[in-house]
């Protein structure tokens, strides 16, 4: 299939709505990765943690059909206390599910429109998440001081663990 115009656009979005929520996340102390595979063999926007231990995952959304097209988001629920949408100022939020965190991104900053509400992950599920959170961030870092002898670069964000 090839890529259209429209599709760009899509890609473009989403970047900047994961930079401005990226920003948000840091601000208040969250540690995130960007593309964060689960054990399920779905794969987090941003999959985050901050200091207290808690793992929130954040599904980026930048456009109405990019919501109606993804029926997998509640199974995301089981892999973090905390589940929002990231979507760009322009989003109908209107169509937003109203048992979720929404954060609403101008590619620059972003803010939260209504926090997510918390659900405890089981203590073995947070323990195996957590530790697959710190490798792959570890690798990923590595890899940047490590390039691919073969073509001299680290596309860090492509590379991860199960």
């Amino acid at each position: 299939m090839t890529p259209t115009a429209d599709d760009d656009s899509r890609a473009l979005r989403t970047l900047r709505v994961r930079r401005g929520t990226g920003r948000l996340l840091h601000r208040e102390g969250w540690a995130w990765v960007a593309e964060f595979p689960l054990a399920s063999g779905h794969r987090a926007d941003l999959l985050a943690v901050d200091a207290r231990g808690r793992i929130l995952l954040v599904e980026i959304k930048s456009c109405l059909a990019d919501l109606r097209a993804d029926g997998k988001w509640p199974a995301y629920r089981a892999w973090c206390d905390l589940f929002a949408f990231a979507v760009p100022e322009d989003f109908p939020r209107a169509a937003l599910p109203a048992e979720t965190g929404v954060v609403v991104s101008d590619g620059f900053e972003a803010e939260w429109l209504r926090p997510p509400p918390e659900r405890r992950l089981a203590p073995a599920r947070r323990r195996a998440l957590l530790l697959a959170f710190a490798r792959t961030a570890a690798y990923r870092l590595a890899r940047l001081s490590e390039p691919d002898p073969a073509t001299g670069t680290a596309p860090a964000s492509q590379h991860s663990i199960r």
